[in-house]
């Protein structure tokens, strides 16, 4: 199983964009899970993450921020699966 987190904001054009380039990617790949998360909901995540957002996280270690190619998020999730 494969665990991809979104850390993001709800009105955020770059979150946006990045949970269409994940699930681009992930449809129909079995075993992957996706979890957003707005970071505005938790003071501590607000604080952690700032405007480094959006973050996405594959299996609980941090893999990209800001923007994210098909291609790039393709080879992690490979490499992930072994």
């Amino acid at each position: 199983m494969t665990r991809i987190t979104l850390y993001g904001r709800v009105d955020c054009h770059l979150c946006h964009e990045m949970r269409v380039v994940v699930d681009g990617v992930v449809d129909g790949m079995p075993g992957v899970t996706v979890e957003e998360v707005d970071v505005d909901g938790d003071p501590a995540l607000a604080a952690a993450y700032g405007t480094e957002i959006p973050v996405l996280s594959v299996n609980g270690r941090k893999a990209f921020r800001h923007r994210v190619t098909p291609s790039a998020l393709r080879a992690l999730l490979v490499r992930e699966r072994g």
